[in-house]
């Protein structure tokens, strides 16, 4: 036998409980009795009240907890041997960690905010295969094509400005480090989601994007940032902000999100392109879009189904308090 709920077994430690009350109340009640006078005379003087009815009644009500309780626990008996599959497109996420994604034109930042909207919209996947890869003036896989989305969401945690060790904005590189994370073999069900500002330093992201729709990717690119720009800041060991970046003349450095560069690499793969909102509707509309795309096989697995049984228990608890109540504590005439 197999247990669904196993945890409602502790509940079996009610019922000697339970019986040891009853037995409690039945010596409390003798003693009251006693006082009065002879307990077995006074019994015999009750007349039309059965004892052995009333003990019959409360093993029963026992017994009858015993199979409520098991009930609970979900018994499984028998069982059979199922094949289940898993049916999802590809979607690898990139992340701009360049400096300019401090800017907080967007709040916390643009970084932040494009962790929040990670985050979400892996939460949003069902069944679907998702990676994560972080680019600046060059590019690295956190995270391969994976159906485990704990662990995504764990590479996703650790991401920072900064952490990658060339410093720019590399999208086309990012572009290209995608097409590598993705099977050759078939030129559908991949997807390639984008949150960057847009400011690329001549990495050819039009190319890449050429590259990416051969090989059957749908890229839809998020802007993280405003039109009118942004300051830098830098911040120092406490996190606090210390200044702003300043280029080679000591002028502050404005970082502006360039929409028609991400524009033209959504177009040429028949993705989309969306501004990065507060109420993250960008998401919604992605999500829907993949839910509706041709899905291929990600995975089967040959599992034991139990069968549930606890109807049994229950009806049998049910029957016993039936009894019960049938039986009565009233001697027949």
């Amino acid at each position: 036998m197999h247990w669904g709920a196993p945890v409602y077994l502790n509940f079996l430690l009610l019922v000697p409980i339970m019986a040891v009350f009853f037995i409690f109340v039945r010596i409390s009640k003798r003693k009251k009795i006693e006082k009065f006078g002879d307990a077995a005379l006074i019994e015999r003087l009750s007349g039309s009240k059965s004892i052995a009815k009333e003990k019959a009644r409360k093993i029963i009500i026992v017994i009858a907890c015993i199979f409520l309780i098991l009930a609970l626990t979900m018994p499984q008996i028998g069982a059979r041997l199922t094949m289940t599959k898993r049916y999802g497109v590809d979607i690898m996420i990139a992340i701009d960690t360049s400096s300019s994604m401090l800017a907080q034109d967007i709040k916390p930042n643009r970084i932040e905010k494009a962790k929040l909207e990670i985050s979400s919209l892996i939460d949003k996947l069902k069944g679907d295969r998702v990676g994560v890869l972080t680019f600046a003036g060059d590019s690295f896989m956190q995270c391969p094509l994976t159906l485990d989305y704990n662990a995504a969401k764990m590479f996703l945690s650790i991401i920072e400005p900064g952490m990658m060790p060339k410093p720019g904005t590399a999208i086309g590189g990012a572009i290209r480090t995608a097409i590598k994370g993705f099977s050759r073999k078939e030129r559908k069900h991949k997807v390639l989601v984008l949150f960057t500002d847009g400011e690329d330093h001549d990495t050819n992201p039009i190319d890449a994007a050429n590259e990416a729709k051969k090989e059957g990717i749908i890229i839809y690119t998020i802007g993280m940032g405003t039109k009118k720009g942004e300051p830098i800041p830098l911040t120092d060991e406490t996190g606090k902000v210390s200044g702003y970046k300043k280029d080679t003349k000591d002028g502050v450095v404005m970082t502006r999100l360039d929409e028609d560069m991400l524009q033209k690499i959504a177009l040429i793969t028949d993705g989309k392109y969306y501004n990065a909102t507060l109420s993250e509707f960008e998401l919604d509309k992605i999500y829907d879009e993949i839910s509706g795309m041709e899905k291929k096989e990600l995975s089967s697995r040959l599992y034991t189904q139990y069968e549930d049984r606890f109807q049994y228990f229950l009806g049998i608890a049910f029957i016993l308090l039936c009894i019960e109540f049938i039986i009565g504590d009233r001697k027949k005439k």
